[in-house]
């Protein structure tokens, strides 16, 4: 007998709850999330092109200009839908670099799961982030260290990891550099920045 099943038989209403619920979340997840989180930032598969075009590739991203939505949240300090789009569920091993200017942020070894519905982090590059109580006092903001740009927010006292710390960042502020090409990528960074 599924989950939603079984409550509906314990507690009609509350059963009738958890399976809304569970639909909405299905919903979500086969629709997919409408913001613009990831959405145009593809990264080219290992057998696509080379480790060298790939780099490139992320590289051209960074340099084009911000999308509205982009712009919403990296220079007027928003915040995208939460949900699982972008980056909040992804795995993968590599670096997580600013949108607007390509600066490294985050490695993929502290990304964790929060549920919050954004990517979490329990630690930054060192000097990337820097940290600015928000005008209310409640929250602390985090932007890029290198140009300013919004990143999301950070909470601490949570015990989700040894650091007691979560950054809670949009997806749309960053871009993933797979493990695979980030040497090369590092190395056309400094390359385009020394001209």
């Amino acid at each position: 007998m599924k989950f939603a099943e079984l409550l509906a038989n314990q507690l009609p209403t509350a059963g009738m709850v958890v399976a809304a619920a569970l639909m909405g979340v299905m919903l979500v997840l086969l629709l997919g999330c409408d913001c613009e989180c990831g959405k145009d930032a593809p990264v080219p598969e290992e057998g696509d092109k080379s480790v060298e075009a790939r780099a490139a590739a992320l590289w051209a991203k960074i340099q084009s200009p911000l999308s509205a939505e982009e712009t919403r949240v990296i220079r007027q300090q928003g915040t995208e839908r939460s949900g699982p789009g972008g980056y909040t569920n992804a795995d993968s091993k590599g670096l997580y670099v600013c949108r607007a200017c390509g600066s490294s942020l985050y490695r993929s070894e502290s990304k964790f799961h929060s549920g919050c519905g954004w990517p979490a982090f329990d630690d930054e590059i060192n000097g990337a982030v820097r940290y600015l109580p928000d005008p209310d006092g409640a929250r602390t903001e985090i932007r890029c260290a290198a140009c300013d740009g919004h990143l999301g927010h950070v909470f601490t006292g949570e015990a989700f990891t040894e650091t007691n710390m979560r950054h809670c960042v949009n997806s749309i502020s960053m871009l993933f550099i797979p493990a695979a090409i980030v040497d090369e990528y590092t190395k056309l960074r400094a390359a385009q920045s020394d001209q």
